[in-house]
């Protein structure tokens, strides 16, 4: 086995071996604890660029019997490095970020420990794979969401293990049945025996949806992404800018896999993803307008991004061979979304550090006298605000949106059912829109307003150094990456999208792409405009009040419409155990009711029945109704003679003197009958003899 070959394993498992000597060098230095864990970041950066050039396997068999898979092709190594990068950058802005921090140690062994579970996540070769590495990374990712240990954190932190648990059972399930119809979860075997049915049945179609629901929990797609807007805040900056860029993502693997490798072609299942992806893309972004919150603004964005992203992988199911464009787009904003909340997040961390606060009004008007924050933030918000020629979602977002209208083209030459997508199409520029709303909210608020308590204002005015040369090198090289990727995208995104050509399944474009053309730059103005008008027209006068003389933002949004609260929590929390407690009970008491019902009814003890005073029954009912119309008689029209008979002994005497008589006749007969019968037979025994 070359070194190629092992620099797969070398990369999964090797973070989590240092994971250990990290934390124990840390009881003795923190600095070199954390000089470790940013190293480990570049070295794992250093071994992904190493696997650029040719593909690259390494098998582990009879691993929990069905082995671990790893290979590194065009579109693994790509997601790989960009995965590695991030760790990097975010373990050379964590020394400072993390310097008045409670338990770092524990935040350096769980980051080190997804780190390697992430890897493993996008270098699998297997449905199997993927799926023990992505449940490895969402336990340890679990420990960045509680880091503050605050209850706020440790809600959204159970709330995102539980997401995480129910959606890895129910895509283990998914697995289970794709394996049993399949007799493989390898990708390249998957995509051939789904080539070689001739109509996909029921149940393989369930197991897709059901592989679908775990990750697309992760990615945070609606109605799964409860946890994203409230996870994200609570975390530590460097790990926020690592679930929203990152782990994010291996959702979006999961759902690559099964849009590439499993369900090309099916318009069911694209239908039924596009329709959670629209409702994902316009929800994020309008719950990122409302938030007062500049963390909790990202994290709704990022789920809207996500929104943006599955809609490009839906229309490449539904377009078969021809969702080129639709499936380039979406790997190109995968990897621009990654980037732009790494920049976003990391000045996002500069912020708390600072004044360790995250409300805007809190922290409005912070960054007007700092130039270096400023210029980072506003790369980011840029790019994913899709701002040409510098704001690199714009070439992202123009394939996504051409992968739309190709769609539109090829039902109406069809002359099928086409007004579905020009709506689509309006949702997609609509959500842009909000993006740019947000964004300027977010962008005006910290570098523009003043803040409403002027000491406060003054105290930021006078911070003119708020980070040390290496976090400032860090920011600068994550926001400078970005509008390289946005003026030369013909140049650094398309060679990205074709190397992930192969794993996609989708050929190469035709023609070059006109990034810049006349019908991509029309569809960026129209949601400019959106956005300029939604911020004028909607965000400062609505989603603003006026309080003490000044204008400060409110939340607008109803507490009623959270998710979790609002339906997840009360069902399975409440309605769900109840149900559950109330047919156990059904269930446990059964036998004894059903036993209490035989004894009380089928197998009742008969009673003997409460003897008459005098007679019979029948003498004492008869009797007992001859002397009541013997009263009667006797207080109508026998006055003068009553009649004075009782007639239940009357008919008690009468009753034994019939009886008597009766057996003495049927004696008399019967001794007759009995005679005759001997008579005969004597008879009979004489002829016989004779």
């Amino acid at each position: 086995m070359g070194d190629r070959e092992m620099m797969l394993p070398l990369l999964v498992f090797g973070p989590m071996v240092c994971a250990p000597i990290c934390y124990a060098l840390g009881k003795g230095s923190k600095a070199l604890r954390a000089a470790l864990m940013a190293a480990v970041g570049v070295l794992a950066f250093a071994g992904c660029l190493t696997l650029w050039g040719r593909e690259t396997a390494f098998a582990l068999p009879g691993f929990c019997g069905l082995g671990l898979s790893l290979r590194a092709d065009g579109f693994r190594s790509l997601y790989a490095t960009v995965a590695a990068f991030m760790w990097m950058m975010t373990g050379l802005f964590s020394p400072e970020y993390f310097a008045h921090y409670h338990h770092r140690g524990r935040y350096c062994f769980f980051n080190l420990m997804t780190l390697g579970a992430t890897l493993g996540v996008f270098l699998s070769d297997d449905l199997f794979t993927t799926f023990i590495f992505f449940e490895v990374m969402s336990l340890t990712s679990y420990a960045w969401v509680a880091h503050e240990e605050t209850p706020a954190a440790l809600r959204a932190a159970g709330t995102y293990l539980a997401v995480a648990v129910i959606g890895g059972l129910t895509t283990l399930m998914g697995l289970f049945l794709l394996y049993a119809d399949l007799g493989t979860l390898s990708f390249t075997g998957l995509r051939e025996a789904i080539g070689a049915l001739d109509a996909v049945p029921v149940r393989l179609r369930v197991a897709s949806w059901l592989v679908l629901v775990g990750f697309a929990a992760k990615a945070g797609l609606y109605p799964l992404h409860i946890w994203l807007p409230k996870a994200h805040p609570v975390a530590p900056a460097p790990a926020s800018a690592l679930l929203s860029g990152i782990l994010t993502k291996s959702g979006v693997f999961g759902v690559i896999v099964l849009c590439a490798f499993v369900c090309r072609g099916d318009a069911d299942f694209g239908n039924g993803l596009l329709v959670l992806s629209a409702v994902t893309m316009v929800l994020g972004a309008v719950l990122a307008l409302f938030s007062v919150d500049l963390k909790r603004t990202l994290a709704c964005s990022s789920m809207s991004q996500i929104g943006f992203i599955c809609v490009g992988l839906s229309m490449s199911v539904l377009l078969g061979e021809e969702g080129g464009l639709a499936a380039w787009g979406a790997v190109e904003h995968m990897v621009n979304h990654s980037l732009i909340k790494l920049c976003l997040f990391l000045c996002a961390g500069v912020v708390f550090m600072n004044l360790h606060r995250l409300n805007l009004n809190d922290i409005r008007g912070y960054g007007r006298k700092k130039p270096l924050l400023h210029l980072c933030f506003l790369l980011g918000a840029l790019s994913i605000a899709c701002i040409p020629p510098l704001g690199s979602g714009y070439a992202s977002k123009s394939l996504l949106h051409e992968g739309i209208l190709e769609y539109i083209a090829h039902l109406q030459a069809a002359g099928l059912t086409w007004w579905p997508y020009r709506l689509l199409e309006v949702l997609f520029l609509l959500s842009g829109g909000l993006t740019v709303a947000y964004m300027l909210k977010l962008y005006i608020c910290l570098f523009w307003e003043r803040n409403a308590d002027e000491k406060r204002q003054a105290e930021f005015d006078a911070q003119r150094r708020c980070m040390n040369p290496l976090t400032a090198g860090v920011l600068l090289v994550t926001s400078l990456v970005l509008p390289l990727l946005g003026a030369m995208p013909e140049r650094l995104l398309t060679p990205l999208a074709a190397r992930s050509a192969a794993f996609l399944g989708q050929a190469a474009p035709t023609a070059p792409i006109a990034y810049f053309s006349l019908e991509n730059l029309q569809g960026a103005l129209i949601s400019i405009a959106v956005g300029a008008a939604v911020y004028l027209l909607i965000v400062r006068p609505l989603l603003m009040t006026g309080e003490k003389g000044h204008r400060v933002y409110a939340d607008r949004w109803p507490s009623k419409l959270d998710l979790e609260s609002g339906l997840y929590r009360p069902v399975l929390l409440k309605a769900l155990p109840a149900v559950c407690c109330l047919v156990v009970r059904l269930l446990s008491e059964l036998p004894e009711h059903l036993a209490l019902w035989l004894r009380n009814g089928i197998l009742r003890k008969k009673t003997a029945p409460k003897p008459v005073p005098v007679g019979t029954r029948f003498t004492y009912a008869c009797g007992r109704f001859a002397d009541a119309v013997a009263a009667f008689l006797n207080a109508t029209v026998c006055k003068r003679a009553p009649i004075r008979t009782d007639f239940e002994y009357v008919l008690d005497a009468s009753w034994n003197v019939t009886v008597q008589s009766l057996t003495r006749v049927f004696r008399s007969i019967s001794f007759g009958l009995l005679l005759l019968g001997i008579g005969l037979l004597l008879t009979c025994v004489y002829l016989l003899t004779r």
